[in-house]
């Protein structure tokens, strides 16, 4: 275990906190910036003596136990959850759930983008935010906040219309699952999602028996729309790696019929 990164990684993120964030009192006079020790030790449920030996690089191997009370304690993203199992010379077991919020500054970028449907998916395929376009498009049950597109997909809860590209969306949908199933086997939510797709569709119990692979990126679907009639969307992803969650976002051809189409949808959201 390579005790002196594992050290000055604590430290670094320690110093990295808010102590407004934590409720404690930002304007005390603080000799370093962040929480102090005693601090994280309080929030980790450990002895002050402890977690000082830690970022000393003079404390002996944690266990996976102290690990995770100290991703909870500094609020490490995944990522850094893994860095820090990484240092510590222990294998990173799986999450406890999948992230259902978004970033501030994921969700501002939704909303700078007046001529893009644009929504975010978590790990399970719940739409967790959308912009006033994706709403349009994809339906107005979106504001009640509870759409998850595997559901709509494979269940065709709340689902209006058709899409020519229904059948490779399910094959993305079932490989989705799958890892998230992999990275989160204990979160009871993404479990009783499962067992009802497992219970209401065949057509998903043979995709989820294939084991079907893909990896997010360009695709075409075409969408028969209630109001604004055929349309023809280009789908990008873009990963927010740190929450495991996908940014798509729904244009079209410039000059096509299709556009034209969105530019009224927009103009009516």
């Amino acid at each position: 275990m390579p005790r002196e990164e594992l050290a000055r990684f604590l430290r670094e993120r320690r110093a990295a906190l808010r102590p407004d964030a934590f409720g404690l009192p930002s304007g005390t006079p603080r000799r370093t910036p962040g929480l102090r020790r005693e601090e994280v030790a309080e929030l980790a449920h450990m002895s002050v003596d402890y977690y000082t030996r830690l970022e000393q690089a003079r404390g002996p191997r944690p266990s996976p136990r102290i690990l995770e009370a100290l991703v909870e304690a500094l609020r490490l993203t995944p990522a850094e959850r893994g860095h820090l199992f990484g240092l510590a010379g222990t294998g990173v077991p799986p999450g406890h759930s999948a992230v259902r919020r978004v970033r501030p500054h994921v969700a501002r970028m939704l909303r700078r983008l007046p001529e893009t449907g644009a929504i975010v998916t978590d790990a399970a395929y719940g739409v967790v935010a959308w912009n006033p376009l994706a709403q349009a498009l994809l339906g107005g049950d979106l504001e009640r906040g509870q759409v998850n597109l595997a559901r709509r997909r494979f269940l065709r809860a709340g689902r209006l219309y058709e899409s020519s590209s229904s059948e490779e969306f399910g094959h993305i949908v079932v490989a989705r699952l799958r890892r998230a199933a992999d990275r989160y086997p204990h979160d009871e939510g993404l479990a009783a999602l499962l067992a009802e797709l497992h219970a209401g569709s065949e057509e998903f119990r043979q995709l989820w028996e294939a084991r079907p692979v893909h990896a997010p990126g360009h695709r075409t679907k075409s969408l028969d729309h209630p109001t604004a009639g055929s349309l023809r969307l280009n789908c990008d992803v873009l990963l927010v790696p740190e929450d495991d969650q996908e940014v798509v976002l729904m244009t079209a051809d410039p000059g096509s019929p299709t556009a034209r189409s969105l530019d009224r949808l927009a103009a009516h959201t």
